[in-house]
């Protein structure tokens, strides 16, 4: 009996550290016009992160997160399983967009611009995924 205990406050404390998570990505979800083109777009944030990671402009803190993001993205473990219909990539999006507008916030839009390997439309979705103002 002594082993069932611990376990199972092993068990609520990942379950309530899961749900907190999927509570968070729900809360900072984006509009549906919004997640299908950013969707498309997480190919180019991956490599957009490569490269920012390569930049030896970028400093070690920003790396350590786009470290994160990348195994994040490329990750075939998630917090929503992929196969939940319209929500399951969006813990992907939602990690996308909270890392990199934290590295956007410390090194400016021009450095993920010029970095960008996309298209214009496509950094136009992940400006409007930061928030970022129009230009």
């Amino acid at each position: 009996m002594d082993v069932l205990a611990p376990l199972l406050i092993t068990i609520g404390a990942v379950a309530a550290v899961w749900l907190t998570l999927v509570g968070l990505i729900w809360l900072h979800r984006p509009s549906r016009e919004l997640a299908l083109p950013a969707l498309r777009a997480l190919p180019d944030i991956v490599r957009l992160a490569r490269r920012l990671l390569a930049d030896p402009r970028t400093p070690t803190r920003h790396r350590l997160g786009l470290v994160v993001l990348i195994v994040w993205l490329i990750s075939p473990i998630d917090l929503l399983p992929e196969f939940l219909p319209g929500i399951g990539p969006l813990d992907d999006i939602v990690a996308a967009a909270v890392i990199l507008g934290w590295i956007c916030r410390g090194t400016g839009i021009t450095r993920l611009r010029q970095h960008w390997p996309g298209d214009a439309a496509g950094f136009m979705v992940v400006a409007r995924l930061l928030r970022l103002p129009a230009e």
